[in-house]
């Protein structure tokens, strides 16, 4: 039995993830992933990968993950499943690039400029 390593990044979260033959088991940072991501959106990110490819339940996936807010972890979970998936298999990336899953979104938070309050919005102008 293979266990296959990837990684996947969105925003400052990194995943790492094991993935390997198995029941279906997802488990994230020592937790299920249902009690990590408690939301539904976020389950159905993170399990976005193996349902559009087809495998959900024939995997057993170790994630750690750091960084970030909790969509930003799960969005890198799913980047790294697809990622492993299809150095499994690569008939499936087609399945998944039509849905965008290979792909890193590189959007980052831009950084806060001298002279201004945040990174576009400036100081209060007074013209009196």
């Amino acid at each position: 039995m293979s266990v296959t390593n990837t990684s996947g990044r969105r925003k400052t979260a990194v995943a790492r993830i094991y993935l390997k033959e198995g029941s279906g088991t997802i488990t994230v940072n020592g937790k299920d992933h249902k009690e990590y991501f408690p939301t539904l959106p976020l389950q159905y990110i993170v399990n976005q990968s193996f349902e559009v490819s087809e495998l959900t339940g024939r995997y057993d996936v170790k994630v750690n993950v750091a960084g970030g807010g909790v969509k930003g972890q799960a969005e890198a979970v799913r980047l790294a499943i697809a990622k492993a998936i299809v150095e499994l298999d690569a008939d499936k990336k087609s399945a998944l690039r039509a849905k965008g899953l290979v792909t890193r979104d590189m959007r980052m938070v831009e950084r806060k400029k001298p002279g201004r309050k945040k990174a576009r919005k400036k100081f209060q102008f007074s013209k009196r």
